[in-house]
């Protein structure tokens, strides 16, 4: 599976990190407030209603069931106050109803650990080993090895990101029916097999951590570049995959992948208020201000990259190590793109991906000239993985732009455009064209 990669291939921009907190005003009618409120919060109102039911397919089916609660009582009762809060109780009532009416309401009374009636949550564990956050055991749960690698991915997505089976199939470079087919087979097996809703222990965990990883990883990849809609950016997944990296570096300090994985996303979050302009209009990373990157969250980064240890690198290590490059470089001119080129090269040996080829293209034609580079992006055009990916001739075209082949530049940025579900990438592409 190749994912999409967030350093070299730095074409676009997104949006930056914000807070899930509150709504603000939509602009748009209550159904519009409703359904941007359940794409925010969906995953916690999920979580938490796994929690009571101890099944990931019907706590995602009665998030559903709140979402049709708030489109039918907000236009008359108006927009509650804390709307996830609302949506999180209504699901909540109704997964204890559900319960209630179970013939095993005794035995999930007694796994819940506590009175099903509102009231706080529970203390912190003596164990240190173990932790109280229901958004990770949804991802332990949904990363089980009883589902294939492709399926944990998809369902994780969809349960913890709220991501439709269109941007999950964009994310997985893949069709929509594949992914749908994936997410309803995941949740079956998962019931079927009685996956118990928990962060798992010992060898468990660490078999399944390269997984959570990976969903952590395209999480934060779908927030920092979406892959569709007005937004550069969905904040409220970046800031869940933050939040998850950092802690499952608490929960478990002595993976080096954990820590690259935290470094990476601290580094590539840190870009953001400079990669997008007065109107939100994308700034490309050579265009970019570093004076107003984030010094704190690169101080972070390159703190969790030192935790990482010294090596061999895994890839979240290696892309981290290439995030670095740049924060450090004060100019863009001072970037060490022979560096970045290496550690491509030794991320595509580890981790052969063509997207990661598409990347270390970009890297050599900084460090040896477009000639160089647009040599390797020709070798990928006839690669099955990157037909639609609008990152291809995105690439090809500056690259024919830096030799001066003008007509074909445009051509190519106009390719890329129609491939783009993302309108302010595409106002970009399109942009580049006519001054191409």
């Amino acid at each position: 599976m190749a994912v999409t990669g967030t350093d070299a291939v730095d074409t676009t921009g997104a949006s930056g990190v914000g807070s899930a907190g509150g709504t603000g005003s939509t602009g748009g009618t209550t159904a519009e407030t409703v359904e941007t409120v359940f794409r925010i919060e969906s995953a916690r109102i999920t979580a938490a209603a796994a929690r009571v039911v101890r099944d990931v397919g019907l706590a995602e089916e009665i998030a559903q069931d709140a979402l049709v609660a708030a489109l039918e009582q907000w236009p008359e009762s108006g927009v509650p106050e804390r709307p996830g809060a609302w949506l999180t109780a209504v699901a909540k009532r109704r997964a204890i109803d559900l319960v209630r009416r179970g013939e095993t309401y005794a035995r999930k009374l007694a796994e819940v650990g506590r009175t099903l009636e509102d009231t706080p949550p529970p203390p912190e564990p003596a164990d240190p080993d173990d932790i109280d956050d229901d958004l990770l055991r949804l991802v332990f749960t949904a990363c089980h090895p009883v589902l294939s690698t492709e399926a944990r991915t998809a369902l994780t997505l969809r349960l913890l990101g709220g991501l439709t089976t269109q941007e999950i199939a964009r994310a997985f470079l893949t069709s929509e029916a594949t992914v749908a087919q994936r997410i309803v087979r995941a949740k079956r097996k998962l019931a079927a097999a009685g996956v118990p809703f928990e962060v798992p222990y010992g060898e468990d965990r660490a078999g399944r951590l390269s997984s959570v990883l990976e969903v952590v990883y395209l999480v934060f990849n779908e927030g920092y570049s979406a892959t569709a809609g007005d937004d550069l950016c969905r904040p409220a997944l970046c800031e869940d995959a933050l939040r998850l990296a950092r802690v499952l570096e608490g929960l478990m300090p002595g993976e080096p992948e954990v820590h690259g994985l935290a470094a990476l996303l601290e580094l590539q979050a840190s870009r953001v208020p400079a990669r997008t302009g007065p109107g939100g209009e994308p700034v490309l990373l050579a265009d970019q201000n570093r004076a107003r990157w984030n010094r704190m969250l690169i101080l972070r980064g390159l703190e969790a990259l030192r935790r990482a240890g010294e090596g061999p690198y895994g890839p979240y290590c290696l892309q981290a190590a290439i995030a670095a490059c740049h924060a450090r470089a004060v100019r863009y001119e001072d970037t060490d793109w022979a560096v970045i080129a290496a550690l491509y090269g030794r991320l595509a040996a580890l981790t052969p991906s063509p997207v990661v080829e598409l990347n270390r293209a970009v890297a050599v034609s900084m460090a040896e000239g477009p000639e160089a580079g647009l040599g390797l992006v020709d070798a990928l055009t006839d690669e099955p993985a990157l037909r639609g990916y609008h990152l291809l001739p995105s690439v090809r075209g500056d690259l024919l732009e830096r030799l001066g082949r003008a007509e074909e530049a445009r051509a190519e940025f106009e390719r890329a455009a129609s491939l783009t579900h993302n309108e302010r990438e595409r106002e970009l592409l399109l942009g580049r064209a006519r001054r191409s």
